[in-house]
């Protein structure tokens, strides 16, 4: 599972770039390049979005570790 965790990790960054993006310069990095709300787009949203829900396991997995 650690590649999952690594892919997730790596998705989850890129996300938040792109979040930066907005934030800073109202510049949405996929929205140019698959095109604003497109299927593409909502598609790589989606994906984002979930690694994310995934890495809330990571709270419990650090816990455990420290242990």
């Amino acid at each position: 599972m650690k590649w999952f965790d690594n892919t997730s990790l790596t998705i989850v960054i890129i996300g938040a770039i792109n979040w930066l993006l907005i934030g800073v310069f109202r510049f949405d990095l996929v929205a140019f390049l698959f095109g604003n709300l497109s299927w593409l787009s909502r598609i790589i949203y989606t994906i984002v979005g979930l690694c994310g829900l995934y890495l809330i396991s990571l709270y419990g997995r650090i816990g455990k570790m420290s242990d």
